[in-house]
């Protein structure tokens, strides 16, 4: 192990130990002290750390966001060497920057989401029109993130209690999600039906979503159930295009308007 080697396994430890995980950082950190190595350089500088940010691999599809990774790994790693010995520097932020452009979310309305419902329980293949209808609700009626929904596993859904634990998420924590009676008995009847699906072949996982393959329900699969059956139910148009993301911040949007409706217009 040589001398920058070793500084990056002492700076992740301690990262580590204070909570991070920094799996990519320790990929791009260990590219760019071979750069160091091999060029026989002892001191991070701005110019040796943008140089070696801005050759990303070859096909780089967004090679501005790449390169911005690639800095950001190294920013963190000189700001624990500079503290060991100022005379590394420490690169700025904002050296590479491209503009964002995020689409507005869609707020569906009730009439929007009953329609998509509908529709994707009139989707071809048994497994599908079961399938799509209960998850496209689920997305509705709680906010969950698809990857969160698609993550679950059977143990992580309490049917009698009517709350799901949520353990796939962003953050490390686990949360509690309590369920609408009718979301509940949704999700039993879908529970029902994948056991006698799956008792067919005598295959089953832990999933709680599964495809006609009786495997877990990836994500290519039900984005395209969502485009089918959005489309079928008139929901896009020529401006207008939805995401299945869009039933979260729906979700909030209507959960904060209903929890204003309801405060009361005057105090006692």
């Amino acid at each position: 192990m040589n001398r920058w080697e070793e500084h990056v396994a002492d700076y992740l430890r301690l990262r580590r130990q204070l909570g991070a995980t920094l799996a990519g950082a320790e990929y791009l950190l260990g590219q760019y002290t071979t750069y160091l190595s091999a060029e026989g350089i002892t001191t991070i500088t701005t110019a040796n750390a943008v140089t070696w940010a801005d050759n990303p691999p070859e096909g780089t599809k967004n090679p501005v966001a790449r390169a911005s990774s690639r800095l950001t790994a190294v920013r963190g790693f000189a700001t624990y060497m500079h503290a060991l010995e100022p005379a590394h520097e420490v690169p700025p932020q904002g050296i590479f920057t491209s503009p964002v452009r995020r689409s507005a979310p869609h707020i569906y309305t009730s009439a929007e989401t009953s329609a998509l419902i509908a529709a994707a329980g009139l989707l071809t293949v048994e497994d599908r029109a079961r399938t799509y209808p209960t998850l496209f609700g689920l997305l509705a009626a709680t906010g969950l993130r698809v990857g969160e929904a698609l993550g679950m596993d059977r143990d992580d859904a309490d049917l009698n209690a009517g709350i799901l634990v949520v353990s796939s998420g962003k953050s490390r924590h686990p949360r509690l999600v309590p369920l609408h009676e009718s979301t509940t008995a949704a999700l039993v009847r879908y529970a029902s039906w994948r056991n006698e699906y799956e008792q067919q072949s005598r295959a089953g996982n832990s999933a709680f979503f599964i495809n006609r393959d009786r495997e877990r329900l990836r994500y290519h699969s039900a984005l395209k159930a969502f485009y089918q059956a959005t489309t079928a139910a008139g929901i896009p148009t020529h401006r207008l295009h939805p995401r299945m993301h869009d039933l979260r911040h729906a979700f909030a949007v209507n959960t904060l308007l209903s929890g204003i409706a309801k405060e009361p217009t005057s105090r006692p």
